[in-house]
């Protein structure tokens, strides 16, 4: 079992960027891919970005290409989400999420084992 924990959210300007981390705890966050969503007052909860276990791959939802970047430390037992020019549609609820998968595997669903609790981000305009 891992638990994770969601940092770093804010209020921002709209151009802004902010960064968010996830730690996790225990000895084996190398054997999770790892993802981060957003849920919006009203809206399902979207995918935002994937990494697989190594970080040799990712994946993106397409309206936050060239914009976020997920990357892992994996001897510090965390994920980021380096987010940057961001917008007023960006504001939500941040949450990271963990699943073990194959090595270079990386899942766009929901379908992950474990939640963080979620960090607020607010995109004034």
């Amino acid at each position: 079992q891992v638990h994770l924990m969601e940092s770093g959210g804010g209020l921002v300007q709209a151009g802004g960027s902010l960064r968010l981390s996830c730690g996790a705890s225990g000895r084996t966050f190398s054997s999770y891919s790892m993802g981060w969503f957003r849920q919006a007052p009203g809206k399902d909860r979207e995918f935002v970005a994937t990494i697989s276990r190594g970080g040799a791959n990712t994946n993106y939802a397409d309206s936050v290409k060239g914009r976020f970047t997920i990357s892992r430390d994996n001897a510090k037992n965390t994920v980021y989400l380096q987010m940057r020019s961001l917008k007023p549609e960006d504001t939500a609820v941040y949450y990271c999420a963990a699943k073990t998968l194959p090595l270079n595997m990386v899942l766009t669903t929901t379908m992950y084992d474990y939640w963080g609790q979620g960090t607020q981000v607010t995109v004034s305009s």
